[in-house]
């Protein structure tokens, strides 16, 4: 691992002048805003005057060289992963999360058995939106945490390792996340644009793919929200010398059939044995593509596709993943047979209301119905039942016959159950006319 490099000691600052001209829309210098992070770090300035901060910037903005330089310089708040040791190219993907999104769990080794090291660090469920950490963690005995050198050993020997942040990386960006959650700045693209690659430059990666989803389940209402976003991360990541890209991909309805930890971690391994819901596996699918592509590994999507199924077909994909199971502590067993998964105590099938076809799902009204029953956190101190959620029986586009199994419900109890089914039904369309479901991939932005 290597550490920020000494550099000379800035000339003092007054942060109430650097506060006042972001506030009047000026333009912070580099040497001004590491300054500000490193005193923030180190203790010196106070959370009052990063809080002013956040507002100012949430209002006025950052240019893309204001963005890179506090990406830059919260990535170096803590430790920067040395990879230089690592032979191959060294590519993460990160998605700003949504309902039924467990892509990473399948994505990671089927990339990995094509040749690409993939060190990833990925966060918890908070909210509608599910983590991949916690899907993990419902394989029985698996962890989440290692030390740096752990990281970097199991990254060159197995080519992928799945883990959370540590403490020692970009612990500024830890920081000043909190303090926005609490202040209403979180909704800010310059501040979440450097949030997402202070962490994710602190892997020491080549390049990295962004699944920016959009909908009524994502972070990202609308096209053009997610479009911006995207692009501030494209930009601000080339100035930061790493190749990157964004996908924008739809969040309309549910990723899969599943939500919940378990059921969720069964399906993407359903993948690797060369099933899955068909949106899923497309999903998997594009970003795995580009990923092998920013690898340069690829001559195109024809060929990265054709080496991720070699790699499903052969074993190669689902060997990946039993040995990263194995080196971090999970049972290896659930990799070749997803069934051991712990499963909840009662299930109720749902039926449908009424006859027609499905024409909506409110995906974010579904992940907070899966909370209620135990599925998920909104408060970062709540306790997950990994068994519990849903298996949808049907997807938008779909026709249902009246008493048709429309939902089931994983539960803890009975009671749980039968107190949700008002939600589910209320986030559910069912009309007379059949509707298509929206296109997957949305679009792709790519530096230029």
């Amino acid at each position: 691992m290597t550490r920020p490099r000494r550099r000379a000691a800035p000339a003092p600052i007054s942060v109430p002048e650097l506060l006042a001209r972001k506030r009047d829309g000026g333009t912070l210098r580099d040497g001004e805003i590491e300054s500000l992070i490193r005193g923030y770090t180190a203790g010196n300035v106070p959370d009052y005057q990063m809080s002013a901060l956040a507002m100012a910037i949430f209002f006025r903005g950052l240019g893309p060289e204001e963005t890179a330089a506090l990406t830059l310089a919260m990535r170096d708040s803590g430790t920067v992963v040395n990879m230089r040791g690592v032979r191959g190219p060294k590519v993460d993907k990160h998605s700003t999360g949504g309902v039924g999104d467990k892509v990473s769990i399948c994505l990671a080794p089927i990339v990995a058995a094509c040749g690409v090291k993939v060190p990833m660090v990925s966060g918890r469920g908070l909210g509608h939106s599910g983590g991949t950490l916690d899907k993990l963690e419902a394989i029985p005995g698996f962890t989440v945490t290692q030390t740096v050198p752990q990281f970097v050993a199991q990254v060159r020997k197995l080519g992928c390792s799945l883990i959370g942040q540590t403490k020692d990386i970009a612990p500024a960006d830890k920081r000043l996340y909190a303090l926005r959650d609490v202040t209403a700045t979180v909704e800010s693209i310059p501040l979440i644009t450097a949030s997402i690659l202070s962490k994710k430059l602190a892997e020491g990666i080549d390049a990295l793919v962004l699944d920016v989803k959009v909908g009524n389940g994502a972070f990202m209402k609308t096209r053009e929200d997610a479009e911006a976003l995207a692009r501030s991360i494209v930009r601000v990541g080339t100035l930061a010398k790493k190749r990157v890209s964004a996908l924008l991909t739809s969040m309309d309805e549910p990723l899969g059939l599943t939500i919940g930890n378990a059921l969720e971690t069964r399906e993407a391994l359903e993948v690797l044995h060369g099933g899955g819901p068909e949106d899923l596996v497309e999903v998997t699918l594009l970003l795995g593509a580009e990923m092998l592509r920013l690898a340069k590994l690829a001559k195109g999507d024809g060929d990265a596709r054709r080496q991720m199924k070699r790699a499903i077909d052969s074993g190669a994909a689902l060997r990946t993943m039993k040995a990263i199971v194995t080196a971090q502590h999970g049972d290896p067993r659930v990799v070749d047979d997803p069934s051991r998964l712990r499963e909840a105590r009662h299930r109720v099938a749902l039926p449908s209301p009424r006859a027609g076809y499905v024409r909506a799902m409110d995906a974010k009204a579904l992940g907070l119905a899966a909370v209620a029953i135990g599925a998920g956190r909104m408060r970062t101190e709540d306790v997950i039942d990994p068994s519990v959620g849903f298996v949808l029986r049907k997807k938008v586009g779909d026709a249902v016959k009246k008493g048709e199994p429309l939902v089931d419900v994983h539960a803890a109890s009975k009671t749980d159950a039968e107190r949700i089914r008002a939600r589910v039904f209320g986030a559910i369309e069912i009309g007379a006319k059949r509707v298509a479901p929206s296109p997957l991939l949305i679009k792709a932005i790519r530096a230029r």
